[in-house]
């Protein structure tokens, strides 16, 4: 299907395509006032991962790409193409518009419908598309609210009223989406080198608004490998480059464990709560959490890393007579790599009893290199597989072979080197490791000293769970719609037998 441009009348083609663009590059000219146009862009979001879960679970269906779209494996996130359209220097906002169309089907649960025509506006910061749904189509429906950042990649997302209705569960309306990124995939030519370079004309580094510092956007690199943002101001010379392999100075590791689990524990079924603590932080909203501090070897030569890091996360829920059914700590995270394979391991607490460096899960980067940029190793979206061992450990909640969230690593080489970072969303940093004073069971937490908590108890606050709306309580997120009552009280009724049984065990 042939994507509608209904904007791109409004792109100056006076300008050049965009090169190079550093902090202080846009002065105040006729060309800069223009706006310029963009092509070669992708954008990547896989809506959300518990509905992608869903169709593709209970309700026997099918996700089919087109005209361009692809899927990743393992029933993974969504890339749509060709993107083009305009950059506003004076705003510093892109509007982009991207080629392919992805179609949903289930016979089973009696649905089918058709996103196409794609687009990322910076300036609503929103994702729209067209919906196509019994034969009508409806352009331009605003899917998510995104919270748009400087590199624009990983940028959380927010589902909307209609994003809800399009995808048959109520409780989607103001859920947490898939994180969003948008990148240049086909980069301008560069000039040779005996051709006399121009002056570079700018290229987008989008803000939500107009007040905000533009920075340098994102240049092409090896698949999931990241380049670290260099330190502001004019370089001396600075230090020397990393040597090929050695002790690493410092690093964090994002990692979500699983967001279906997550929504579970807080949600009212199991009634509990999440807390981190040694360090570690969780995102606002339920989100993943970042485990800093990290030490170990690496060998880029040989393409080895084996890093640990500092911090514990802990998921307690289903409490009676004081005591949880579900109790479980994973601390000392460690991650190997060789060869772009390796493995996640914890030591686990869980009812009690301690087990140490239990392999969680079977990592796949995507790359067999470790290339350093800025003297940092930054692998994101780290496919990660939950392992028979780390079945056990969460009490055959999951089966092996279940695909957990992905891991995202920074790793410096140096102590001068600076990681990406943020104060949201992004690398997870967002939220403290103060103490805990509980919270009700919306998600929400609060944090006043040695710990942070999300979540409440069954004694106060709400009962409500992260997510809500029909079959959410499973930590699925499943739209109720479709599968109507009957079907939502089945599993919300198995989801609680699955601990009911652990919690027996406890107490024999």
């Amino acid at each position: 299907m042939p994507v509608r441009r209904r904007r791109t009348a409004a792109l100056a083609a006076a300008v050049a395509t965009a090169a190079a663009l550093g902090a202080t590059a846009l002065a105040p000219s006729s060309a800069a006032a223009a706006e310029v146009p963009l092509t070669g862009y992708a954008l990547t979001w896989g809506i959300k991962q518990s509905y992608r879960t869903y169709v593709t679970g209970m309700a026997a269906g099918t996700f089919t790409t087109a005209d361009g779209a692809s899927q990743a494996a393992g029933n993974g996130p969504f890339t749509f193409v060709d993107g083009s359209g305009g950059y506003d220097p004076t705003a510093h906002t892109v509007d982009l518009a991207f080629q392919g169309t992805l179609r949903i089907d289930s016979k089973l649960h009696g649905f089918a419908l058709t996103l196409s025509d794609v687009r990322f506006d910076s300036a609503a910061a929103e994702v729209t598309a067209d919906v196509t749904r019994n034969g009508a189509t409806t352009d331009d429906v605003p899917l998510a609210k995104v919270t748009v950042t400087r590199a624009m990649k990983d940028m959380a997302t927010t589902l909307t009223k209609e994003a809800a209705d399009v995808f048959g569960s109520a409780g989607y309306e103001g859920a947490a989406g898939d994180p969003l990124t948008v990148v240049q995939k086909t980069p301008p030519p560069s000039p040779s080198p005996t051709t006399p370079t121009p002056t570079a004309t700018p290229t987008p580094t989008p803000t939500a608004t107009p007040s905000q510092t533009p920075v340098t956007s994102p240049s092409p690199t090896p698949p999931r490998v990241t380049q670290s943002p260099a330190p502001s101001g004019p370089t001396t010379g600075g230090p020397s480059a990393p040597a090929p392999r050695g002790e690493i100075a410092d690093g964090r590791l994002g990692w979500g464990v699983k967001e279906s689990f997550r929504a579970y524990v807080v949600g009212p079924v199991a009634h509990g709560r999440i807390t981190v603590s040694g360090g570690a932080t969780q995102a606002s909203g339920n989100g993943p959490f970042t485990f800093p501090g990290a030490t170990g070897r690496y060998d880029t030569a040989a393409g080895t890393l084996s890093v640990s890091f500092q911090g514990s996360v802990t998921f307690q829920g289903h409490e009676s007579d004081g005591r949880h059914g579900l109790d479980l700590t994973l601390a000392g995270l460690t991650v190997t790599l060789d060869d772009g394979a390796g493995r996640l391991t914890a030591d686990v607490a869980s009812l009690g009893e301690q087990s140490r460096d239990v392999v969680l899960a079977e990592l796949r980067t995507g790359v067999s290199t470790l290339i350093p940029e800025g003297d940092v190793i930054t692998l994101d979206d780290v496919t990660a597989t939950l392992t028979e061992a780390g079945a056990k450990a969460f009490g055959d909640f999951y089966t092996a072979g279940t695909r957990l969230d992905p891991a995202d690593l920074s790793i410096a080489l140096t102590d001068d080197a600076q990681l990406p970072g943020g104060t949201d969303g992004g690398d997870g940093s967002a939220g403290a490791s103060g103490g805990s004073t509980g919270g009700s069971a919306d998600g929400t937490g609060s944090s006043a000293g040695g710990s942070t908590t999300v979540g409440g108890s069954t004694t106060g606050g709400s009962a409500t769970g992260a997510v809500t709306g029909g079959l959410a309580s499973t930590g699925s997120a499943l739209p109720a719609g479709p599968l109507g009552a009957a079907a939502a009280a089945a599993v919300v009724m198995g989801a609680g037998a699955v601990l009911a049984v652990r919690r027996r065990r406890t107490r024999a």
